[in-house]
């Protein structure tokens, strides 16, 4: 079981629900050392200190906060444990909201929320009653020296918690403004198509990490002095093309993959009918903007392949 990385209670009203926090994901980064090229020694990286020139060690630290240049306000232990602040110990619920109402750029990180024997009923009750309203509560809770907004909701008959970003930290948009672009009715309609045909249950089971995948199949190989497969050559960058001649190449290839897959049936037209690869193959645009073209699939030529060295 993992060990939870805070302890504290839910405050829903005048009912409080002592839980357990759980991290709810993980990085499957792969990680790498430095070393040294010529004798593949590792390096460390020291803690120094510049003015007496010597390592010092983590009995010798302590936190600043740095106000102006070179000058520090020194922060202990006590100052951070002290802080009168009832979100250490208490996620305070003030609200209740939709969930299509948080713009999910202010989700930062997944925890699960774990009763403890004496929270079970109040836990119970509170996570079927959001199941029952369809809201997300809305509190605040204080981790590793932050406090932050988060959000409960219910998933998979128990309820797990969002960290969420505060408004001053999410950066500024830049500034882009399309409205005054000109898109035609036979460019939406291609494109709509292409969306239908695409459009599908989203199921996270059928996506996998290629990168991560293709490096440890890369390590492996080098270690066991095998034979390392290099990818292919990038092709081409496409020359630009008109808007259509993109959009109907995309359905084209597009239809060719889901016929060879044979599990999902043709996109449905605006009037129930099934939609044509070359629905609007006989309408064109003279606005039509240029893009990368979208050519079907190529052939793919077998991987070279080099012994590794070792």
């Amino acid at each position: 079981m993992a060990r939870a990385i805070w302890s504290g209670a839910i405050s829903f009203g005048m009912v409080s629900i002592p839980v357990k926090l759980y991290t709810a994901t993980e990085s499957k980064d792969i990680g790498f050392r430095q070393l040294h090229r010529d004798d593949l020694s590792r390096i460390k990286q020291l803690r120094w200190c510049a003015a007496e020139d010597r390592e010092v060690g983590y009995d010798e630290l302590v936190r600043g906060y740095e106000y102006a240049k070179d000058q520090y306000v020194v922060m202990d232990d006590e100052d951070f444990d002290t802080l009168p602040v009832p979100s250490k110990r208490t996620i305070d619920i003030t609200a209740f909201v939709e969930a299509e109402e948080i713009d999910p750029l202010h989700y930062e990180k997944g925890y699960y929320l774990e009763p403890d024997e004496a929270g079970v009923k109040p836990y119970a009750l509170l996570l079927r009653a959001i199941e029952d309203k369809d809201l997300v509560a809305i509190g605040k809770v204080a981790i590793r020296s932050k406090e932050t907004l988060c959000a409960l909701r219910p998933k998979d008959g128990r309820l797990v918690m969002e960290t969420l970003f505060y408004p001053d930290e999410i950066r500024s948009d830049p500034e882009i403004d399309v409205s005054d672009v000109k898109v035609s009715d036979a460019e939406l309609k291609m494109a709509h198509s292409l969306i239908d045909m695409l459009q599908e249950p989203f199921d996270p089971a059928k996506y996998k990490d290629e990168y991560r995948e293709a490096l440890l199949a890369r390590i492996t190989a080098k270690l066991e002095g095998g034979e390392v497969v290099v990818a292919e050559e990038a092709a081409p960058v496409a020359q630009p093309v008109d808007l259509m001649s993109a959009l109907r190449a995309s359905i084209e290839a597009t239809q060719k993959r889901h016929d060879g897959e044979g599990d999902r049936p043709k996109a449905p037209s605006t009037n129930g009918k099934s939609a044509a690869p070359r629905a609007a193959a006989d309408e064109t645009d003279e606005d039509a903007e240029p893009v990368a073209a979208a050519k079907p699939a190529a052939k793919k030529r077998a991987p070279r392949k080099t012994k590794a060295t070792t």
